[in-house]
């Protein structure tokens, strides 16, 4: 399994990413989003600049997957996705395109985890990778990789995953990027910086890339070729571990029964818990009151603005989340804990984020005030005791 990652490790540095293959990655962006490569607005440049890259390291993949028979396939992304994306909806599990070509791991329609590269070797064991340009975008990423490592493995019925961590900045002397390279199936990849990269090409090479161009490679497949091995249903493995919390709060198991582990795989992070009933809101407002920028919201403040409270919690740290249904939006405010003991407003969740809000949307009332203050007081003990 680790023949490949351990042939890319070595060959990866002999090649160095051409005029020719950065020209052909260009392919891979919307022509509004290669302008940006040279704009003067550096966010909007920083976000092109890493769609781009990200299509460079691809295109020399795909080069290299034909120097080696360790390498099999190389799952199509960007311009290469066929077809029209599935819009995303309740019940829809395995992976999926996105409109731009990004790949995506779906559960009961909530994306779950975004690919950068996806690789299968010669056995037919999986790999992915993750594609970087910057230090800062390793804040999250230790546990983002193991739980992708966790979801592929569980996909594909692999105990162990290869990772390929691609950057184009050297970040092997971080501490997060030491304590992943000491896993004996990841690799870490480097590359030219951005700036020695965007020096081969010129702002007026922008006008002369094809709008669809096709790049034709025997290895590339598709992600209708990779479903998932074993069954996926993420609503029903979701539903299982809600039942298991519910269990330990309002049994003897308590806190100890939380922290054990079983038999139910460890690939849901959220819990919607379900809607409040008015008497849940009521016992919010005595114990764990709400804030909106600073402004307190009692029950009646609530139920004015708001049609729906749904009590949500993170795993595997059990941190609680609120989310507030607006009525004059097609919005739910995100609630995160605050110092008091309370809920304070963080961000929005909209339609934007398809499979999640529709999620939300389906949610109905389905907690009173007592199982309410069970959840919440066990998950704050296990928030000042993690």
């Amino acid at each position: 399994m680790l023949q490949m990652i351990t042939w890319l490790n070595k060959a990866f540095g002999t090649v160095q990413p051409t005029r020719a293959t950065i020209m052909r990655a260009l392919r891979h962006l919307r022509p509004a989003d290669r302008q940006k490569l040279f704009s003067e607005d550096i966010p909007q440049m920083r976000t092109a600049e890493g769609r781009w890259f990200e299509a460079i390291v691809y295109e020399m993949i795909l080069d290299l997957s034909m120097q080696s028979d360790l390498i099999r396939s190389v799952v199509k992304r960007g311009a290469d996705a066929p077809g029209r994306p599935k819009r995303a909806q309740l019940g829809q599990n395995g992976i999926f395109y996105s409109n731009i070509g990004d790949i995506k791991i779906r559960g009961n329609g909530q994306d779950l985890a975004e690919v950068d590269l996806v690789l299968v070797d010669h056995t037919g064991a999986f790999a992915f990778g993750e594609i970087i340009t910057s230090p800062a975008d390793l804040k999250e990423l230790e546990e983002e990789i193991h739980y992708k490592k966790r979801l592929f493995g569980y996909l594909y019925g692999q105990a162990n995953v290869p990772f390929l961590l691609i950057s184009s900045v050297d970040i092997s002397r971080t501490a997060v990027v030491r304590r992943l390279m000491k896993e004996p199936d990841n690799v870490l990849l480097t590359t030219p910086t951005c700036e020695d990269l965007k020096a081969l090409i010129k702002p007026r090479d922008l006008r002369k890339v094809p709008s669809k161009q096709q790049v034709k490679n025997p290895k590339m497949i598709s992600i209708s070729e990779i479903e998932p091995r074993r069954p996926f249903d993420y609503k029903e493995l979701h539903d299982e571990r809600l039942q298991s919390i519910i269990q330990a709060v309002t049994g003897n198991g308590g806190i100890e029964a939380l922290r054990t582990p079983d038999e139910i795989p460890p690939i849901v992070k959220k819990i919607l818990l379900g809607g409040l009933y008015p008497s849940a809101v009521k016992m919010l407002d005595q114990h764990h009151p709400i804030k909106i920028k600073g402004k307190g919201y009692d029950p009646e403040a609530i139920a004015k603005q708001f049609s729906k409270v749904i009590l949500a919690v993170n795993l595997p740290e059990y941190k609680p989340i609120i989310y507030l249904r607006a009525r004059d939006k097609r919005e739910y405010l995100k609630m995160v804990p605050d110092k008091s003991g309370g809920f304070k407003f963080e961000s929005r969740r909209t339609p934007h984020m398809a499979g999640f809000f529709l999620w939300l949307e389906s949610t109905r009332p389905s907690i009173g005030a007592e199982l309410t203050k069970s959840l919440l007081d066990t998950f704050t003990v296990m928030q000042k005791n993690p």
